[in-house]
């Protein structure tokens, strides 16, 4: 039985009244994420991109959309099925479509203007540690790194003194060479950067000494990040026009700056609140009192409410981290309070608390009464409990 199809609206993502162009940028989507090229090997996704292109080819062409429209699928069943029997392609535009898509897959893109115009050098990626702290409240960090400058011998010319570049035989000085590429519906023309002159449109015959050609020598630079309050694990700066010299006059590149922020031994953070724990006694649990915590402004004393249980929860508002759009707007620092159970008890202290739990109201438990020589009914019955949790 053959797999029935499904609607080419829902295929492509769009609705029944899609313009042209949406339908278009719909489908470029689809080929860029599924085209056999980036997915090689992947029978899924290959056939994904095949119910995408057949879908197109009817809904790209104003006839065979209106009968689609009109009769569905069983418009074109004499057709075979796509990949059967040649689903008929006839009147679907995929060249620009597959040039822009070969042109991401193979490197470069479409030029859609001149080849050896101006371009901005690409960004140059590095990370800085930091503490916890200075995460919260911002720093400035200095960082070294190798930078390109253009050659003070020959200017950024890449020449040696005295001559200066040719224009490339190859291209005939645009930068641009034309190639074919082979689809799988046939044959699309792309353009692509020269690689004779590496889209500059130049061929330099005698070259710079001191740079090799390159027009660009290599230093070591020190460079101040200002790293802001708030910034989280994982988070860039962005640096402007640090990072790889323009091509051609175009601008620098960006330097970007990953921030590694360390663990703290007493905080912990979740969005823009701050998280900690604080032992307090259990006679400061039962009865209430004062007790210093520690925050990243310093110490603050929290009153502690009498009977307070032992995993208890409380906020210090405004003592979280500040936020990256206004460091003035802070979040909260949540401490959760667990009250420590004395292992050490001298027999003083041993026999306050059995005062203490006969006072409260409370029977001495099983254990208590074996200490005391007392092995009743109940207590045996309790032991034998305990020793087989």
């Amino acid at each position: 039985m053959a797999e029935q199809k499904r609607d080419y609206y829902e295929v492509l993502g769009v609705a029944k009244n899609a313009s042209d162009d949406d339908i278009k940028k719909a489908y470029r989507q689809l080929a860029k994420k599924y085209h056999p090229d980036v997915n090689p090997g992947d029978a899924e996704a290959e056939k994904k991109f095949k119910e995408a292109s057949e879908a197109y080819a009817v809904l790209s062409d104003h006839d065979k959309r209106a009968q689609y429209d009109q009769f569905g699928h069983a418009a074109f069943d004499g057709s075979g099925g796509f990949g059967g029997g040649g689903f008929d392609f006839t009147g679907a535009d995929f060249s620009d479509i597959f040039g822009d898509i070969f042109g991401d897959i193979f490197g470069g893109g479409r030029s859609r203007g001149a080849g050896n115009g101006p371009m901005k050098g690409s960004n140059i990626r590095t990370s800085v540690r930091i503490t916890f702290k200075e995460a919260v409240f911002g720093v400035d960090k200095n960082i070294t790194l190798n930078l390109k400058d253009p050659c003070p011998t020959c200017q950024g010319t890449g020449a040696k003194p005295g001559t200066s570049p040719k224009m490339c035989p190859r291209c005939n000085g645009k930068g641009q060479v034309v190639y074919t590429q082979q689809s799988f519906f046939g044959t699309v023309r792309n353009v692509q950067s020269c690689p004779e002159c590496s889209g500059s449109g130049k061929v330099i015959e005698d070259k710079c000494t001191t740079c090799g050609g390159s027009g660009y020598t290599t230093s070591r630079k020190t460079i101040q990040v200002s790293i802001p309050a708030g910034i989280d694990n994982g988070q860039s700066v962005r640096i402007r026009e640090k990072g790889e010299p323009g091509i051609n006059g175009g601008p620098r590149g960006d330097l970007l700056v990953e921030v590694v922020v360390e663990q703290d031994p007493v905080f912990y953070r979740q969005g823009y609140d701050i998280y900690s724990t604080v032992k307090i006694s259990f006679a400061l649990a039962a009865l209430g009192g004062s007790v210093p915590v520690e925050t990243v402004d310093g110490k603050v004393i929290y009153d502690v409410k009498a009977g307070t249980q032992t995993d208890t929860r409380v906020r210090l508002k405004g003592k979280g981290v500040p936020t990256l759009q206004n460091k003035n707007v802070r979040g909260d620092h949540y401490i959760t309070l667990v009250v420590e159970t004395p292992t050490r008890l001298s027999k003083e202290a041993k026999e306050l608390l059995r005062q203490f739990d006969a006072a409260a109201g409370d029977s001495l438990n099983a254990a208590q009464q074996v200490e005391n020589g007392d092995e009743g009914k109940d207590s045996k019955e309790s032991k034998k409990k305990w020793f087989h949790l």
